[in-house]
């Protein structure tokens, strides 16, 4: 009996054990998160030394950047719910050793089709990564006031990865070669998969009926060719191009095949019905309004720091880092902040500050003004990372923890979405507000202003052609035309901010704060071991 009553102790040292280490766990998760991040950025100042090695055509060139974020976008909901359905920790610990094989495979890579397989299988490994992490989280922290402190951690470090990918990636490009952006990974996996193996708790949904593995293929399919669509419309293609409306349209049928074939069934494998709960739809509608808004100002200011201004990519990404520090700042501050203010006056607060940043912004011309740009800066970073804490925060609190992994998936696709849209719609935004300032400049023929009139870059190497008189008219209204076209999309912008703003105010005005009832492994353990006895 003293046996008995040792190992009872034992057991239950183990379970308090493993509530005192959920921020060990947290550590663990937001690792991975880090990795993930960095990777969806860190390839971005490699394109020139990749293309002056491998020769990729520019079909090539192009699937080398995109293959990532859309693989790992179309796979986010199939990974996520087959977590829950064999164990969240024991996709991510998969996800954990393609990541760092497929590393291995893209710092090697001799040819621009092994570099494209490569990205792809990272892409793979982001996906069983990415939702995983989140559900994780959620298991480990059951009360709210804690997961909210967690959540803003991990957001913050995300916030981190996106910022330091470039800057990493610059640093390595200067002391070796282009494939140690790759190289990087492996040692942090190495590490990782023994200790998330070690201190990682294992869960899974309630496993009621079998996985629904065609619903899984008919959703990664259709995000493929949305995201797919997008993203060529992003990148300046016609709409009516066939190999943009395509895409678009298949994935477009087959999502909506796979959302009547999850109403149907018994045990779907996404539950639609958690968007008919108000506080969880209204969290996924903002997060993908404040990507779009996000990600296609990045995008602008990036260009109007380098080809407007004249700065370097380094001193470019210098620039944005208070963005960053103050996305950091409100990661941080969130639980308190949600705590305090509730899920409603938070998102809302957030939508409105970063829709003042941005018509601050608006103030931008031809010169440059440190001090208005650090503070719109640093606005839109912290009221952007408010909407995103408190929205991520909302949507995981408000779903099923059996549903965990499959909520975190729709998150991570709505950011991945947003992020798409935005790119798309911003950009259409900007070009169309860009090129009519091209028409008719002096000395300049119709055939260069219509060259001109398709990018900025495009616009200053026309100008270099022509040279004289003609070339700098050219250049200088090329400029003149970008800084009005950026005016425009950052007030478009800060419309659809606005917009969200409304959209928060479905969200709950308060924090429901119980506890929700989870077992730990261990605790699981002790019960079985009680009941033998």
């Amino acid at each position: 009996m003293s046996g008995t009553t040792t190992a009872a102790a034992a057991l239950r040292r183990r379970a308090a054990g493993a509530g005192a280490n959920r921020w060990v766990v947290l550590v663990v998760l937001c690792v991975s998160l880090l990795l993930v991040a960095v990777d969806a950025t860190v390839l971005h100042v490699a394109v020139p030394a990749v293309t002056e090695d491998l020769r990729p055509g520019g079909i090539e060139l192009l699937w080398i950047v995109d293959v990532y974020p859309l693989v790992c976008a179309s796979l986010l909901i199939l990974f996520g719910t087959l977590g829950d359905r064999i164990g969240r920790r024991r996709v991510l610990l998969l996800g954990y050793a393609l990541f760092g094989v497929a590393s291995g495979l893209a710092a090697l890579a001799d040819s621009a089709q092994v570099l494209i397989a490569a990205r792809a299988l990272l892409g793979v490994g982001g996906a069983m990564i990415m939702p995983a992490t989140l559900s994780i989280l959620r298991q480990v922290f059951p009360d709210r006031h804690e997961r909210a402190l967690a959540i803003g951690i991990w957001s913050a470090v995300a916030a981190v990865g996106a910022a330091v990918g470039p800057l990493l990636g610059g640093f390595l490009l200067e002391h070796f070669w282009w494939g140690s952006v790759f190289l990087v990974n492996i040692p942090l996996m190495l590490v990782s998969l023994p200790v998330g193996r070690l201190l990682l708790p294992e869960s899974k949904g309630d496993g009621k009926g079998p996985w629904d593995v065609v619903g899984a293929l008919m959703a990664a399919a259709g995000l493929f060719g949305v995201v797919l669509g997008v993203k060529r419309l992003g990148s300046g293609e016609s709409v009516g191009s066939l190999l943009t409306v395509l895409p678009l349209v298949v994935g477009a049928a087959l999502l909506a095949g796979f959302v009547r074939r999850q109403r149907r069934r018994t045990y779907p494998l996404v539950d639609l019905k958690m968007f008919a709960r108000p506080a969880f739809s209204t969290s996924v509608g903002c997060i993908v309004l404040a990507m779009l808004a996000l990600v296609g100002l990045e995008l602008i200011a990036a260009q109007y720091l380098q080809l407007v201004l004249g700065l370097s990519p380094l001193e470019t990404g210098l620039r944005l880092l208070p963005l960053t520090f103050a996305a950091m700042a409100a990661g941080l501050a969130g639980a308190r902040m949600l705590r305090r203010f509730g899920p409603r006056r938070m998102v809302c607060a957030g939508f409105c500050l970063t829709a003042f940043a941005v018509v601050l912004l608006t103030a931008l011309g031809r010169t440059d003004d440190c001090a208005l740009m650090l503070s719109g800066f640093v606005l839109l970073g912290f009221g952007l990372e408010t909407t995103l804490f408190g929205a991520y925060e909302s949507m995981l609190s408000e779903a099923p923890q059996e549903q965990a992994g499959g909520a975190a998936a729709i998150g991570e696709t709505s950011y991945q979405l947003g992020a798409g849209i935005g790119i798309a719609l911003l950009g259409t935004v900007m070009n169309a507000a860009y090129a009519p300032g091209l028409s008719g400049v002096p000395g300049v023929p119709a055939s260069a202003s219509s060259s001109a009139g398709h990018s900025l870059g495009e616009a200053y190497e026309v100008a270099a052609q022509l040279g004289g008189s003609a070339g700098a008219a050219l250049r200088h209204a090329a400029r003149d035309a970008f800084v009005h076209g950026l005016h425009v999309t950052l007030l478009v912008s800060a419309g659809l901010l606005l917009l969200g703003a409304v959209m928060a105010l479905r969200l709950p005005r308060v924090m429901q704060c119980e506890s929700e009832p989870v077992e730990l492994p261990a605790q699981r353990d002790a019960a079985d071991s009680r009941v033998s006895v």
